[in-house]
């Protein structure tokens, strides 16, 4: 695929003229405007003429009377209103700090490398160059005024200017979002009765903030309270009465370390021992989590029921005996909702002393079943400002320190792979002895390079892509191949789910943040009924939740959703802000999302249903509607420029002249320019040009 810089400059003020019109106001009277409805396809194309006056644009394809011939919901097919988020600066001074940091990956990778994989290098040309940043930044490709903005550049800098600008943006937000949703299992129902959604938007708030990667984990394992109160105990309600798959799960996802075997025998094939998994988890034993926390009386406790307690146990037994006798229609609300309601209410986290004892069948040497197990480290030491603190404390402060390589090199680890592909220790969480990394001295230079960057995750992004490496062609990589990957280039990779979906969204809607989930502090209403209080009733409980059902439950978002965002049964909303994760048959799981069960669950593999999907799905339809973002470009633009904004818009590159004669027999062999307009758009969406980041 070559560049063609000089054509995008041609057809830029058309396309920038199509993107400013579309989805504007229809023309009065009933005339389409539409320029190439019922115009021939001319046989020769026109020299087009520098400085020429752009078409007359037409925003919206309009039928005899002059009505919108659509399905789309008009709340996307409207311009933006402003930013759908605030977003962290990017420090753009420190430009030459990164390039000069990126030098020295590079320097790493080549002396790494032989003569003969060095001779291979192919760097990437500017089209597919700002493509790969907008798919691997952004999660989406980028729109043709984008594109061609880019294009029409004169500065220097203008890769670095483009890949900050991405890094500042929603669409960096949303991105980064759908990964960490993979890796910490986030699902809008986390476990009954959690209300989890205020949790995932703590993350997403938390990443367009760009808090300190060390800060938020830190603040993931030491929060308390209720998810509406500290939104940050969603990671610990995760797993919520199953206290060890709870450690598991966080010396995985921070640690990169599988370490789940040792919770009921010394592990077969690490050095890990039963006793020091137990160890650890000793630690958090102290943390209690749900309505059990007010059960003070099990497991031999002496204290008395606490007034939640009491409180949960009262209302309920009055709210049955309200529905003694009543029909459904009399009640204002639905019984197992109100009761899930109850238990939210009583779901908070909170730490205190507590002893953890190893297990009636422990067999090892080491220890009897029953004895008390002190918490300790499994490596290093615990850092000298933490010792008066408790022990939950101590094993955060110790996990996310400096000083601990495991935690350092973990999410280097992460990041590397999400933009090469390929992790230098795969899989990203199974660091072992017997599974040793790829390039050591790498994995150590970006260890280190994450620690000086205070846990800068995004910074740390910034680096790695203004590396020589990561702007070369992508190549193919055999994962089961006993060669290292020598990450000379990024793996050629398909698109995840979630960027497929959202690069579909942006040739469908011009907003395509029409719809977000709710900030975390719109679930303050919740706290208008505590039932730990004294005046805790059903005449103060009962509105709160009618309330929360109305404007804040899965089933009010789900409405809004199906109200506002519908077209045909799909819903057209970024997929960081769609139901977490969707349900199973739908596009996004279709193409690998994860169920959130386990961590780093999505699927690459290319399936039947996939290409079927693709094929004869609705959101194909509505990628041809005539009021979607891609048709109103293409309407408001003559057929031969048509044929630019269609590849540019698409493909992200004009096309070339044997893509021109294609396109053009197409349209000549279509009833109308319309139609055949539909089809090149339809087949290009299909193309594997367009399903996989070259």
């Amino acid at each position: 695929m070559t560049n063609h810089p000089v054509r995008v400059l041609v057809v830029a003020a058309a396309i920038l003229a199509a993107g400013a019109a579309a989805g504007a106001d229809d023309p009065p009277g009933g005339k389409s405007r539409a320029p190439f409805r019922s115009r021939a396809v001319p046989k020769e194309r026109p020299q087009s003429r520098p400085g020429a006056a752009a078409p007359t644009p037409a925003p919206a394809q309009a039928s005899g009377d002059g009505a919108l011939v659509t399905r789309l919901p008009e709340v996307v097919r409207q311009a933006p209103a402003g930013p759908p988020m605030e977003v962290a600066p990017i420090d753009r001074a420190r430009r030459p700090e990164v390039n000069a940091a990126a030098a020295l990956i590079d320097d790493l990778i080549d002396r790494a490398s032989p003569a003969a994989a060095r001779a291979d290098d192919a760097p990437l040309d500017d089209a597919l160059f700002a493509r790969r940043v907008y798919l691997n930044l952004g999660g989406r490709i980028p729109t043709a005024p984008e594109m061609v903005a880019f294009m029409a550049s004169k500065s220097p800098r203008r890769r670095e200017e483009l890949v900050d600008a991405v890094l500042a943006s929603p669409d960096w937000v949303s991105h980064a979002f759908n990964l960490w949703a993979d890796t910490l299992r986030l699902r809008d129902a986390a476990q009954f009765p959690v209300y989890a959604w205020p949790y995932l938007d703590w993350v997403k708030r938390s990443i367009a903030l760009n808090r300190p990667y060390d800060q938020w984990v830190r603040e993931m394992l030491t929060a308390d309270g209720r998810p509406w109160e500290n939104p940050a105990v969603g990671f610990q309600l995760r797993d919520l009465g199953m206290p060890l798959n709870y450690v598991d799960h966080t010396v995985r996802v921070f640690l990169g370390t599988q370490i789940g075997c040792a919770q009921c025998h010394d592990h077969p094939f690490d050095d890990w021992k039963q006793r020091e998994f137990y160890e650890i988890a000793a630690f958090t034993a102290g943390t209690r989590a749900g309505v059990e926390q007010y059960r003070s009386t099990r497991r031999g406790g002496t204290e008395p029921p606490s007034r939640t307690r009491l409180n949960l146990r009262d209302l309920s037994a009055e709210y049955q005996k309200l529905l003694v006798g009543k029909p459904k229609e009399e009640l204002p609300y639905m019984g197992h909702l109100f009761m899930q309601h109850l238990r939210a209410n009583a779901l908070s986290i909170d730490n205190g002393p507590h002893d953890l004892q190893l297990p009636q069948d422990y067999r090892a040497d080491d220890g009897r079943p029953g004895d008390v197990i002190d918490p300790r480290v499994p490596w290093g030491e615990e850092p000298a400002d933490a010792g008066g603190l408790d022990p939950r404390a101590r094993f955060a402060a110790w996990l996310t320190s400096p000083d601990n390589r495991p935690f350092a090199r973990t999410v280097a680890n992460r990041l590397w792979k999400e933009c090469f592909g390929v992790g230098i220790v795969e899989p990203v969480d199974d660091f072992r002895a017997g599974n040793p990394p790829s390039h050591p001295e790498l994995l150590e230079h970006l260890a280190d390079l994450i620690v000086e960057l205070g846990f800068d995750t995004r910074e740390f992004v910034r680096v790695v892509v203004s590396t020589k490496a990561w702007q070369r062609r992508a190549v193919s990589h055999d994962p089961t191949s006993a060669t290292p990957f020598p990450f000379r280039a990024p793996v050629l990779r398909r698109m995840t789910a979630e960027q497929l979906w959202d690069s579909i969204l942006t040739l469908i809607a011009r907003d395509i943040w029409a719809y977000q989930r709710p900030p975390y502090e719109a679930y303050a209403l919740l706290g208008g009924f505590d039932l730990g209080g004294e005046g805790a009733d059903l005449a103060t409980a009962i509105p709160v939740f009618e309330r929360f059902q109305k404007t804040l439950s899965q089933h009010a978002i789900d409405q809004r959703l199906r109200h506002g965002m519908n077209y045909l049964d799909v819903w057209l909303a970024r997929a960081s802000e769609l139901p977490q994760p969707s349900l199973a048959g739908s596009f996004l799981r279709e193409f690998g999302q994860g169920d959130r069960e386990t961590i780093d669950g999505r699927r690459e593999v290319a399936t039947l249903p996939q290409v079927l999907t693709m094929l004869h799905g609705n959101h194909g339809r509505a990628i041809i509607d005539d009021g979607s973002a891609i048709m109103q470009a293409l309407l408001a633009n003559d057929p031969d420029r048509a044929i630019d904004v269609a590849f540019i818009g698409i493909l992200a590159r004009p096309p070339d002249d044997a893509d021109r004669e294609t396109v053009t027999m197409v349209l000549r062999s279509a009833p109308t320019a319309l139609d055949g307009f539909r089809d090149v758009v339809w087949a290009l969406v299909n193309t594997r040009e367009f399903l996989f980041v070259q």
